[in-house]
């Protein structure tokens, strides 16, 4: 089942912080860059670094196979859609 919402990026975040786990695959895109893997772990902002909310991802491909880590407070302005999937369902975020 596919469903799709809208939120701002502070909706988008929360909902990263509060729904997806550890071996959910997420598509992260942003400014020109897909980003689809399975999320490894995520970490909580940081004050004193000033770093977001990370999340730890296994990249999917063929020819790009590695891990990274994305800091949602370093693409705020760029951030474009969230796909997240979880068993059997998956939810498409368009970031407003």
């Amino acid at each position: 089942m596919i469903k799709e919402v809208e939120m701002t990026f502070d909706e988008a975040v929360e909902y990263i912080r509060n729904n997806v786990h550890v071996r959910d695959t997420l598509e992260v895109s942003y400014n020109r860059i897909f980003a689809p893997g399975e999320v490894l772990g995520i970490t909580e902002e940081d004050e004193v670094t000033g770093e977001g909310l990370r999340v730890a991802m296994q990249l999917n491909g063929e020819i790009l196979n590695q891990s990274i880590e994305i800091d949602f407070k370093q693409i705020a302005d760029d951030l474009i859609e969230i796909r997240h999937i979880h068993d059997d369902e998956e939810l498409i975020i368009e970031i407003l």
